[in-house]
């Protein structure tokens, strides 16, 4: 029988090798970063990964991890916390927990309450659903509430803000609505959710409620659950609040591990804590509220899917809001898995998917984390095989992150001096689900996507998942889909695991999940469940599967290459399109500006407002300066010289290089996005050190290039803008330099 098994996966493997010669992408041509001998060998060992994949492993494992509630502090975290230790040795890895003690609140009261002009006191539970086993479960299991919400019982006239973001503001002026000393509501969507309450606070209001409209996230977009996977009408998304865009991790230890001897301030010190009280609620608890509202009708745009008129308010609905919370230290178990290098143990690849979850988790992590899992599985048996990586390769689950990155940040911040040094990349996964392969990341890395990308086939098409991605661009109207080589990957802003390692460190990193095809109306309910992730999110686990291919190529294509594989005129087409932006923004501000100054200098005002809005007259804005943009295109040209020359020097190269050539270049580009990061750190937010990419301060999770640059200019803050844009521009000096020194090394 053993003998049959192994003749069957030989045979396999055979076919999998004569896919890879005719599959997309050029595979007959070396590898970035490999000799084309060392190319057909890494080619080889990937067919073998293949093979040795099992897709019945993932569900398995997901079954098990999210059976009970598993939120940081659980005592389902701990368990599962130990059983993948437990695995991860049995696969011959180095595994242990790291411990940090982390400020977690969980509600002790929570009520909200229509007082006038009728009465209704909200549910503020989701039901027990037939068809799914787990959501009956009551023991452990967190209700819907804001985690980092301040506590509170307050009394007030609701206003409804739509999404409660800058422009929605700006929307309530023109018709004089205020929310100081008001309740707001606002819905889901248009930003992170923990700006919605942030700007309320800002501008004076006492409270804030959100809701899932059923427009966005519910029976407008299809059947709901369990007759479909969009949101039920008590389906409410929990969520932390944390002022994240200051900085993530644990509230009370900024900038340094949560370890249980830390040093911390206290509460009330911690900047990033939430000032007035939020509540999270379904639209079934949302839709009375609504509709107790009069004041103006709502702009076509703010309007849901709710049968009911929406109106702006304030009044003449009054609401309570009371919520009470038990702020305890709990601990965070990050699961560390370590498979040494056998030439370069000093040099990491980090792999890193979160595990903790609001309630159970199937989609929201555990879909990514048991891919993970897998990937490492069949690492360590091609290891036992002989096939030792020759860098070390870390394996990390996370604990804590849905509360704001904690686990990770944590360990980043314990561990940074050890991997400012060791640290080569940070590939991140979060959830999964079937459809098309999004990707986001350094753009140095843009290159080895796309040649990933190009080599996995999509379970559902049979092209590769790129093709299929091009496909899809090509629909949408992207014309660089037929135009450029490879496709572009986003930028990060926040809201996963890599945030800490690109942001803070400048560790280059990936963020990577297949999705657009599986609804979502899961997220951060307690029916994101194993029934319904096998009914509608992946059931038969064969985008799993993807996702291991494709992680697990990258883990082991950046652990093997002989020369990192980065490709730099990547990097600087991009940034090159981040300058044209910014240059951009400032004319249309000017644009913008002199319109705007005209039509009530005019009195025109009037005939160019939207007619469903009071004409009521804004203030006119300060003009729009010159700005100096030449420092920072002079120094992109200087990036864009030393991109082609690494570039060039790279591909004649790599075939003859001696050891010590190999690296001495590796240390250089190892360090090469430590480049793009500055001690000092952004204005006003000095834990986020990249100079290239940044989650927005009013966005959330939503990314800034150039963002000090555009952030000041989206301020209107001339002066600081030059600052920054000479900041910018020491910024690409400082990597084109980097460039010209990897240059120089792979010299004959």
């Amino acid at each position: 029988m053993h003998m049959r098994n192994m003749l069957i996966a030989r045979l396999a493997l055979m076919m999998c090798l004569a896919a890879l010669l005719v599959a997309p992408g050029g595979q007959d041509t070396p590898m970035l970063g490999f000799s084309a001998e060392r190319s057909e060998i890494q080619r080889s060992l990937e067919a073998e990964y293949d093979v040795l994949l099992r897709k019945d492993n993932l569900r398995i494992w997901m079954k098990h991890m999210t059976a009970k509630p598993q939120h940081v502090g659980s005592p389902q975290a701990k368990a599962n916390a130990e059983f993948m230790v437990e695995l991860f040795r049995d696969w011959g890895y180095e595994a242990r927990t790291e411990v940090y003690h982390v400020l977690f609140p969980t509600p002790l009261e929570r009520h909200l309450e229509l007082l006038s002009p009728a009465s209704f006191t909200a549910r503020l539970m989701e039901p027990e659903v037939d068809g799914d086993a787990t959501s009956g479960i009551r023991e452990n299991r967190l209700p819907p509430y804001n985690a980092y919400s301040a506590d509170g019982d307050v009394t007030g006239e609701l206003v409804y803000v739509n999404q409660g973001i800058p422009a929605d503001y700006d929307v309530l002026a023109r018709y004089g609505v205020e929310v100081r000393g008001k309740i707001v509501i606002a819905r889901y969507g248009g930003s992170w959710r923990g700006i919605k309450p942030k700007l309320a606070a800002e501008r004076g209001a006492i409270g804030c409620i959100l809701y899932s409209d059923p427009r966005d996230d519910g029976f407008f977009q299809g059947d709901t659950y369990p007759d479909g996977p969009y949101r039920m009408a008590h389906g409410a998304q929990r969520g932390s609040v944390m002022d994240m865009p200051l900085f993530p991790g644990d509230p009370l230890t900024p900038g340094i591990g949560a370890t249980e001897d830390a040093e911390r301030i206290s509460r009330s010190e911690a900047p990033t804590l939430m000032k007035i009280p939020v509540l999270p609620i379904s639209w079934s608890d949302a839709q009375p509220l609504l509709e107790a509202l009069e004041g103006p009708v709502a702009p076509i745009n703010w309007r849901g899917g709710l049968p009911l008129t929406y109106h702006i308010g304030p009044g003449p609905a009054r609401v309570r809001l009371k919520i009470t919370f038990d702020w305890q230290l709990v601990p965070a178990y990050n699961v560390i898995a370590t498979l040494p290098g056998a030439e370069y143990p000093d040099e990491w690849i980090v792999r890193g998917n979160h595990r903790d979850a609001w309630v159970f988790g199937a989609q929201d992590p555990i879909s990514g984390m048991v891919a993970l899992m897998e990937e490492a599985r069949v690492i360590g048996e091609l290891a036992r095989q002989g096939h030792k990586p020759r860098r070390t390769i870390v394996f990390a689950g996370w604990d804590a992150e849905e509360q704001g990155l904690l686990g990770s940040t944590e360990w980043v911040e314990h561990h940074a001096n050890e991997l400012h040094q060791k640290a080569v990349i940070y590939i991140n996964t979060d959830s999964n689900g079937r459809g098309f392969l999004g990707a986001g990341g350094s753009h140095t890395l843009e290159r080895l996507l796309n040649e990933v990308a190009q080599s996995v086939v999509d379970p559902q098409t049979g092209v590769s998942v790129s093709e299929r991605q091009r496909a899809l661009r090509r629909v949408r109207g992207n014309t660089e889909a037929d135009t450029r080589e490879d496709l572009r990957i986003s930028p990060l802003g926040s809201g996963s695991d890599y945030t800490p390692f690109l942001q803070h460190l400048g560790i280059a990193s990936l963020h990577i999940g297949f999705g657009g095809e599986n609804g979502g109306g899961s997220y951060h309910s307690a029916f994101d469940s194993f029934d319904y992730y096998t009914r509608f999110g992946d059931p038969g686990f064969d985008y799993g599967i993807a996702l291991a291919q494709v992680a697990g190529r990258l883990t082991l294509r950046m652990a093997n290459a002989e020369v990192l594989p980065l490709r730099m005129q990547n990097f600087v087409d991009n940034v090159g399109t981040y300058v044209d932006q910014v240059i951009q923004l400032s004319a249309t501000l000017r644009q913008e500006t002199a319109t705007h100054n005209h039509l009530i200098d005019s009195g025109s005002w009037a005939l160019a407002a939207d007619p469903t809005i009071p004409n009521v007259l804004p203030p006119k804005k300060d003009e729009v300066p010159h700005i100096n943009y030449a420092p920072l295109r002079n120094a992109l040209e200087t990036l864009q010289e030393s991109s082609i020359a690494y570039d060039r020097v790279l591909a004649a190269q790599v075939e003859g290089l001696a050891d010590e050539q190999r690296e001495a270049v590796n240390q250089v580009l190892l360090r090469l996005e430590r480049s793009m990061t500055r001690k000092e750190g952004l204005p006003g937010r000095h834990w986020f050190r990249h100079h290239i990419y940044a989650p927005g301060f009013y966005t959330g999770y939503g990314v800034k290039t150039l963002p000090g640059v555009r952030e000041a200019l989206e301020q209107r803050d001339w002066d600081k803008a030059d600052t920054q844009i000479e900041i910018a521009a020491g910024v690409l000096r400082r990597v084109a330099a980097e460039m010209d020194r990897a240059a120089a090394l792979l010299q004959p």
